[in-house]
């Protein structure tokens, strides 16, 4: 899958000339409009297959999450992990945003420029949760944390607050191991009741929101992030801080929450 096809490659030749043809106002041939549906039906189920390797990445990212969750339930007294949501996009949204972006139309070259296509998003009651589960994953030996985007420390303009890691898991297969990227979203359970209004509110409205909306999600994330702020406060009653270091260094100098409890430390 990962072998650099030719550039005179049949499939992307003639998705090249269906693209060429829409820009350019004219229709093809009915021969033309053959051989470039035969093309578009080669690169449709390439993309069967490249969908069916990232949904493979996300069962094995997810299985490391539940496994987290369900020791931290078990075998103490705190899980810091509240919601689990998975995300891959189909088929067809994949083969548009690649049409969108005006790449090489190859598994390679876009697996190379959409870093999206599969997504694990992990909803934490309280920030220090949202590192401590980011490193707890990037500490994992089979895991390789290939980008990192902290916007909790500097959120977007928007009022946008969320931890970006982008990982990268191994996928055995019968005749080889796919590394497959996995972004992970980790954020607070105020982060992410804003953003998803602010997706819906966006989604609704084309992204061209009316100033009193705009100034109400801008005065709406400001509230979140004071929740935080006090929620966080109220978490030291719950697990103190640790010192800082340790964990995967992803984020150092920041204060984590102490190790977890042994059995006999456990609630109940």
């Amino acid at each position: 899958m990962d072998a650099a096809p030719s550039p005179q490659d049949p499939a992307e030749r003639r998705v090249r000339e269906l693209v060429t043809a829409r820009a350019e106002g004219r229709m093809p041939t009915p021969a033309e409009q053959e051989e470039i549906t035969a093309g578009l039906r080669q690169v449709y189920e390439e993309f069967i297959a490249l969908r069916m390797h990232y949904q493979f990445g996300i069962d094995e990212v997810l299985t490391k999450v539940e496994i987290l969750r369900k020791e931290f339930e078990q075998m103490h007294d705190y899980s810091p992990i509240e919601h689990v949501r998975t995300r891959l996009k189909s088929v067809e949204s994949l083969m548009e945003k690649a049409l969108r972006t005006e790449g090489e139309m190859t598994v390679r070259a876009i697996r190379e420029r959409i870093h999206d296509i599969a997504g694990i998003r992990i909803t934490t009651s309280f920030v220090a949760d949202a590192y401590w589960i980011a490193d707890i994953l990037a500490a994992q030996g089979d895991l390789e944390v290939l980008t990192v985007k902290d916007y909790i420390a500097s959120p977007k303009p928007n009022g946008y607050r969320s931890l970006h890691l982008i990982v990268q898991v191994p996928v055995y297969l019968s005749t080889h191991v796919e590394q497959v990227p996995v972004e992970l979203q980790i954020r607070t359970i105020a982060m992410d009741f804003w953003a998803s209004t602010e997706h819906k509110l966006s989604y609704k409205y084309e992204k061209n929101l009316p100033p009193a909306l705009r100034a109400e999600l801008d005065d709406a994330a400001r509230v979140a992030h004071e929740l935080d702020q006090r929620m966080e406060r109220l978490r030291s009653e719950i697990r103190p801080q640790a010192a800082p270091g340790g964990g995967s260094g992803l984020f150092p100098g920041r204060p984590g929450p102490a190790a977890p409890p042994t059995n006999g430390d456990a609630a109940g």
